[in-house]
């Protein structure tokens, strides 16, 4: 175990933090695939330092559906916010390489609904979070 898991968790927080202006940056900026991206991202950061608060040594993978699941066996929050945010696994590839989607290219199939709706999950996320890692 970690001497400080909670400065663990801290760290990782602020990163997603950092990490969420930056989202939404991209999303004014219209760069909508990108922005789903981040968001994911940022959701990922901060669950896993949800995880490195509560003491877990290495926080594996990407996907927001096992973290969440993870999560609840510390708070049962995240099993109803997982449900939620398991959306943003769907951003993780094909946000980024054109082999990911059917045809076409990401910076043309992602619209500033889904850009809108991915940030706000993941600055859900972040808030939700940086809530449970105060002192």
């Amino acid at each position: 175990m970690r001497e400080n898991s909670l400065e663990e968790g801290k760290r990782w927080i602020a990163q997603a933090q950092a990490d969420l202006k930056w989202t939404k940056h991209l999303l004014r900026e219209g760069a909508y695939h990108l922005a789903c991206f981040l968001a994911q991202q940022v959701t990922e950061k901060a669950i896993k330092a949800f995880l490195y608060s509560q003491g877990e040594e290495v926080v594996i993978g990407h996907s927001i559906q096992i973290l969440t699941q993870k999560a609840a066996r510390y708070n049962p929050i995240f099993a109803q916010q997982g449900s939620d945010w398991r959306l943003l696994d769907t951003y993780y590839i094909p946000t980024r390489y054109p082999n990911g989607l059917p045809g076409g290219i990401p910076a043309d199939a992602y619209p500033k609904a889904a850009a809108v709706e991915a940030v706000q999950m993941a600055d859900q996320a972040v808030g939700l979070v940086g809530g449970l890692l105060k002192d």
